[in-house]
């Protein structure tokens, strides 16, 4: 007999027709799909949400007592649950009794029908769209789950437990929230009135390892030749821009990146919400903060990186530049602050440079354009740029040396592009990569001088002897 059925026997105080004693407790799979007949996700849902209730109003402000850890927190709610799920009097099997119980405590005590999806380690990305549907993003794919919300009042309790584990908060006067979990995986989230159809929020998962280059080479994300460049820039400190669009794995690189810092520097990073894994021993870890209730209390980015050049730091890495900031940061590396990195959206390295003008501008300081250029040209020193590709993966595409200035135009110099004429596998993964065009660095001969060796096959050469090129470069 179907679980619908047995539910409404239960609630009726008669056996369905003709089912035998047998019937009320079949192997059948929970995941093959329930009658539309009860709101919000057939007979199974009801009965999760009545015990649901139930649990509530057993427990009350018990659930919220401080002086229980988590797991005699947890073990009361599964006892108490049973007596509930028992009070019910619904025939379950043994395996729909433990997915009950296990749902509704994730539900009172976690973050409900995301939970599994936080456990999964394939999972990336998790998007709550109101009560429409769950998407996670696998392998850099999105797909649609089976698993709902029963209500946008369930969906806003787990929002509002988030964000209040990390002091941040979520109400009519504040419909928008950045936070994170304890694990350090971002979050998102937005109620009405901004969000028309109900709360939506969305987590981006904070990688339990972090990847090392091993992991980035053997993902086709960068190759050997493209470590040792970012080796020798890093050590040689170099200041470098990782540019690219939302969710291309920018963090990651920048990440990757800063295990190539020597134990010996003082490395101050500040960012919106914590996610950089440093793995020096001698990091200060800085984050902005956002008003309080009162609107009073606000610390941005751009008072972090302010104060940073107080703190005597040999290295300062900014989780991601998106404001006023830009100018001081700027600044920081025109004024001996050199092997700074830093992220920023942006579709090309161009385009990065063009953001960063504007950001600039958003200090609200009256620079003529020429100005704001001599600064982006005189600080930075190497933009690498990532893509996700339409096959779900993560590529560097383009390595590009900021060169100076011509005139009213910042020089740029491709060292690395991405081969896009080399089709695709019988997979439909991509088989380029980037590619050296040939082109020595400007900033070659300075690393040299400073005893980092840079190897010939970094820059597309055979040799030593570079021959010339169409910049009249040797």
């Amino acid at each position: 007999m179907k679980l619908s059925d047995r539910i409404r026997a239960a609630q009726t105080g008669q056996p369905a027709a003709g089912a035998a004693v047998a019937d009320l407790a079949p192997d059948v799979p929970l995941e093959a799909p329930v009658l539309p007949d009860t709101p919000v996700g057939g007979p199974f849902a009801a009965l999760k949400r009545r015990a649901q209730d139930g649990l509530f109003a057993r427990l009350g402000s018990r659930l919220y007592d401080s002086s229980l850890s988590e797991d005699q927190l947890h073990a009361f709610v599964v006892q108490e649950l049973g007596k509930v799920v028992e009070a019910e009097r619904v025939p379950l099997s043994a395996e729909e009794r433990s997915r009950l119980v296990a749902e509704v405590v994730d539900d009172v005590l976690g973050y409900g029908a995301i939970e599994k999806y936080l456990a999964d380690e394939s999972v990336t990305e998790v998007m709550v769209n109101a009560l429409d549907g769950i998407y996670v993003e696998r392998d850099g794919k999105l797909a649609l789950t089976g698993a709902r919300y029963l209500s946008e009042d369930h969906l806003r309790q787990v929002i509002e437990r988030i964000v209040s584990k990390v002091g941040r908060r979520i109400d009519e006067s504040s419909p928008m929230v950045d936070a994170r979990l304890p694990d350090g995986s971002r979050v998102n989230a937005v109620i009405p009135p901004l969000s028309v159809d109900g709360p939506v929020l969305t987590i981006r998962k904070f990688s339990k390892r972090a990847l090392d280059w091993d992991d980035l080479v053997r993902l086709d994300t960068v190759s050997t030749e493209i470590v040792d460049l970012l080796r020798a820039g890093v050590q040689g400190k170099l200041n470098v821009l990782v540019s690219g669009g939302t969710g291309t794995g920018k963090t990651t690189l920048l990440n990757a990146m800063s295990s190539f810092i020597p134990e010996d520097e003082r490395v101050v990073t500040i960012e919106d919400a914590v996610e950089l894994q440093m793995q020096q021993q001698h990091v200060i870890r800085l984050e902005s903060r956002p008003p309080n209730i009162e609107g009073r209390g606000q610390v941005t980015i751009r008072d972090l990186v302010r104060n940073s050049l107080r703190m005597r730091p040999d290295r300062i890495i900014v989780g991601e530049v998106r404001g006023a900031e830009a100018l001081d940061m700027l600044q920081a590396m025109n004024t001996g602050h050199d092997g700074s990195l830093s992220t920023l959206h942006a579709n090309t390295p161009r385009d990065a440079l063009s953001r960063l003008e504007t950001m600039v501008l958003m200090a609200g300081m009256d620079l003529p354009v020429r100005a704001i250029r001599e600064q982006v040209a005189s600080a930075l020193d190497l933009i690498v740029h990532i893509t996700r590709m339409r096959d779900g993966s993560r590529r560097v595409t383009q390595i590009t040396e900021v060169d100076g200035m011509e005139g009213e135009t910042i020089l740029l110099t491709d060292l690395y592009t991405f081969d896009w004429g080399a089709g695709v596998d019988e997979e439909g993964r991509l088989k380029g990569s980037a590619v050296p065009t040939g082109l020595r660095a400007h900033f070659a001969e300075h690393l040299e001088e400073q005893g980092i060796d840079v190897p010939a096959a970094v820059f597309g050469v055979v040799d030593h002897l570079m021959v010339a090129s169409g910049n009249g470069r040797r």
